[in-house]
């Protein structure tokens, strides 16, 4: 193969209680990307498509994670990266990450897979660092492995695979509004209280319990975020709204995509999952901001190739 064209997912990190550790992985929203051998060495971007975005490959997420396989490869080509980019950059759902995993899978798949999941990931995190100003994988872990992925560690990086229950899906409200990943990071406090800390890590631990034995009322009692969301939900339009509607109309929880503005609610089967789409959709029209929707099964797969 000298080309291949991918889909790279959207994603949704932190997952309430998770903050920087567990991710899932959308299946109707990512970006498409096109990636050439050259034989001119080195990586270039010749074309993005959809967002205004650096060109120089040391300033584009894609372009860093792509140099940092690469430069670990050393192989005697070059590559050629083309973005199609359908995620909008500060959405909360993982617009870098989709960038800075998609351009390593791809590679690659075009050197005959030499690296496995969680180095592509290690790749990856150099590019999302570019974005974010830290290295985190919650989002780009689930881009690469699909479904949901707990992050045990980055140093070193242990990326645990978690089951994704049969009838789970994902209404993902996108308010178009943008919030930086580094602003939305900077409001949170440095330090917790030790109550809410407990309450935090046995959220995270009920809930890794209700995915492997499909336990939705579980699931739905540990989407609870007492660290994170009280303050980032400030930077959201009609947050609680959103979330008390999605409740109403049956969401087995809901709360902020990544770093929002997104937000998103989980629902058990496709039927309420519709029915909290709608609701949504009819009381975010109300509010004079404009808005995507999108509503997903998890993608278990991650990256396809097209």
């Amino acid at each position: 193969m000298d080309q291949i064209k991918i889909f790279s997912p959207a994603t949704v990190a932190n997952v309430s209680c998770g903050f920087d550790v567990l991710g899932f992985c959308l299946d109707t929203i990512g970006d498409e990307m096109i990636i050439k051998k050259t034989s001119q060495k080195g990586i270039t971007i010749s074309k993005i498509d959809g967002y205004k975005l650096p060109f120089e490959t040391e300033n584009n997420v894609a372009g860093v994670s792509a140099l940092a396989l690469y430069n670990d490869a050393n192989p005697d080509f070059g590559f050629d990266i083309e973005i199609y980019k359908k995620i909008k950059p500060g959405s909360g759902i993982g617009s870098s990450s989709a960038s800075a995993a998609g351009s390593v899978f791809a590679m690659n798949e075009l050197l005959g897979r030499p690296y496995n999941k969680t180095q592509l990931t290690n790749f990856a995190m150099k590019g999302e660092a570019l974005a974010s100003h830290c290295e985190h994988a919650d989002n780009l872990a689930p881009a690469l492995f699909g479904g949901f992925t707990l992050v045990k560690s980055l140093a070193p990086l242990k990326v645990l695979q978690l089951p994704t229950p049969n009838e789970l899906f994902a209404v993902v409200i996108h308010p178009q509004i943008e919030i930086k990943t580094s602003e939305s990071r900077a409001i949170l406090p440095q330090e917790v209280p030790l109550k809410n800390a407990i309450t935090q890590w046995s959220n995270v631990g009920s809930l890794v319990h209700a995915l492997h034995t499909e336990d939705y009322s579980l699931l739905s009692a540990s989407l609870e975020d007492v660290i994170v969301e009280p303050h980032r939900s400030k930077l959201i339009p009609h947050f609680e709204k959103v979330k008390q509607t999605a409740l109403k109309h049956g969401a087995l929880g809901c709360g902020i995509s990544g770093s929002g503005p997104s937000v998103f609610s989980l629902c058990k089967g496709e039927v309420i999952a519709k029915k909290v789409k709608d609701a949504i959709q009819n009381v975010y029209s109300q509010t004079g901001i404009d808005f995507e929707i999108h509503l997903s099964k998890i993608n278990t797969e991650g990256i396809k190739i097209l």
